[in-house]
């Protein structure tokens, strides 16, 4: 069985390979080829939204005192994560399917305040919350 430390190394290493996913997804953009740019992105929603479904499983489900380890600071790291996440949870559907039924101005849109807040996820997920054993 997982332990709560190794359950958030496991994320920290899915969250910067989805993030290179993520960024790697610029690239056909930028040679205006939109239907590989889709594409990697649905694997990059795919990938992170599966996780998501995986941890709340985790957490809420199979062993919801994995993280009671947490000190206050651990605790406060994790609520400013989740400040960026969850709203960037709730935003991925709506900006895939702005960007599949071609709705260039709200997937703009989207795609900028999702910026915002995965990069957020990503700097509070990789540098604020512990990921050594207690």
């Amino acid at each position: 069985m997982l332990t709560g430390w190794q359950v958030i190394l496991v994320l920290k290493v899915a969250v910067a390979t989805v993030t290179l996913l993520f960024l790697a997804s610029f690239v056909p953009l930028a040679r205006g080829n939109y239907r590989m740019h889709g594409r990697i992105n649905m694997a990059f929603a795919i990938l992170t939204l599966g996780a998501l479904l995986g941890l709340e499983a985790l957490v809420r489900l199979i062993d919801p005192e994995i993280f009671d380890y947490f000190d206050e600071a651990a605790r406060r790291a994790l609520t400013i994560h989740l400040c960026f996440s969850v709203p960037a949870a709730v935003i991925l559907p709506a900006m895939l399917f702005s960007g599949l039924t071609h709705r260039r101005w709200l997937h703009l849109r989207l795609a900028s305040l999702f910026g915002f807040l995965w990069t957020g996820t990503v700097l509070t997920g990789l540098f604020l919350l512990p990921h050594t054993p207690p």
